[in-house]
């Protein structure tokens, strides 16, 4: 079995110790290189030939991101951003994601060097995601927003009312920052609410909507516990807590908990979705399963399927990693499956909904 070969970059002998250790605990990951900066990267990519490469943000002589700019335009390859979990690192980061970046990790601190266990498998498994990736994918020119055409926060919610006929759910996990964007920039602003579980640690998920909010037409929010549903809003759950939509006091309303984590995540989709067929009817739901590792939300789609919901999963050739959508599409859970291109457009052709919902009714 050939190994995955991991070209390190980063400018402290400290954290490129780590990774190191890390990435040697395993017999399928081998460590052929370390670079202090982009520009030694450079020639080490073209001597090293590896499959994927670490790569820090903030570097002397060329920032991470500048670097990973150029080598997604000249040498497409994965890449794993080594990120600190901060509210200034997580904007940064969400940025390398949008030019091509597989995952990230928290960086490594120094108390690490005693136990890096925890760290070591987690580093390990995105490097295995990263490896088999689908970079063309990530590669593929970025569709500039002009921000300018976006309607002012003021003037989006001058055209949103509290009725809406259907919910959109939408989950997602590795390449689903990008993906998710590219949905929901091509939807108008009087969309149905749209509640969106997004594998992402806590310090990034309001970044993630923020950037969300700048780029699309629609009101981009992190939700907050028992925050009213409308349309003309998509709710991202935060990181590290489970959403779901509960009907109370005749509106229909977010939920946030912190319960034990499904399918190894918090937020979970399946959560999500199991939440929806609690509180719509079958017609009046959508769900949606976009690139992602694992299998999180297969089984809630196929609930849902089953029940008679519209069900999407995003195509193998447009996703990242094929594994949740790929595995609802296993279970038979998937009414359609489509490129990422389409997804947007689909949903606003959906099959007419009979009944209506209306808050506060």
């Amino acid at each position: 079995m050939n190994k995955i070969r991991v070209l390190i970059v980063d400018d402290s002998a400290l954290i490129r110790q780590i990774l190191s250790a890390a990435l040697q605990m395993t017999d399928d990951i081998e460590v052929v290189g370390s670079a202090v900066d982009p520009f030694e990267a450079r020639d080490k990519i073209k001597i090293l030939q590896p499959d994927v490469l670490t790569l820090d943000v903030e570097m002397p002589k060329m920032d991470g991101i500048a670097f990973l700019e150029n080598l997604m335009r000249l040498r497409p390859m994965p890449v794993v951003m080594v990120s600190t979990l901060t509210t200034k690192a997580s904007s940064v980061t969400l940025k390398a994601l949008e030019l091509g970046a597989i995952d990230f990790v928290a960086k490594p601190s120094a108390s690490l060097q005693g136990d890096i266990g925890p760290f070591a498998k987690e580093v390990q498994e995105k490097i295995r995601i990263a490896a088999t990736a689908n970079v063309r994918e990530l590669a593929a020119p970025i569709q500039k927003v002009e921000l300018n055409s976006v309607p002012s926060e003021i003037q989006k919610k001058q055209s949103i009312s509290n009725s809406f006929t259907h919910i959109i759910a939408i989950g997602a996990s590795t390449g689903g920052t990008e993906a998710i964007r590219k949905v929901l920039v091509d939807l108008p602003a009087d969309t149905a609410p749209i509640v969106i579980a997004q594998h992402i640690p806590e310090s990034f998920s309001a970044s993630f909507a923020n950037r969300l909010n700048e780029c699309c037409e629609m009101n981009v929010v992190e939700a907050t516990n028992n925050q009213v549903v409308s349309r003309g809003y998509a709710y991202v759950a935060p990181g590290n807590s489970h959403l779901s939509i509960v009907g109370k006091n005749g509106s229909y309303r977010c939920k946030l908990d912190s319960g034990p984590k499904v399918n190894r995540h918090r937020p979970s989709v399946d959560v999500l979705f199991d939440s929806l067929s609690k509180t719509f009817r079958a017609n009046e739901i959508i769900a949606v399963i976009l690139t992602g590792m694992g299998n999180d939300g297969a089984e809630g789609m196929s609930h849902l399927h089953k029940a008679g919901v519209y069900t999407i999963a995003q195509d193998e050739a447009s996703s990242v990693v094929w594994g949740m959508p790929g595995s609802a599409v296993k279970l038979n859970a998937a009414d359609e499956i489509l490129s990422l291109a389409k997804i947007a457009k689909k949903l606003l052709k959906v099959p007419h909904r009979k009944a209506s919902k209306q808050a506060g009714v």
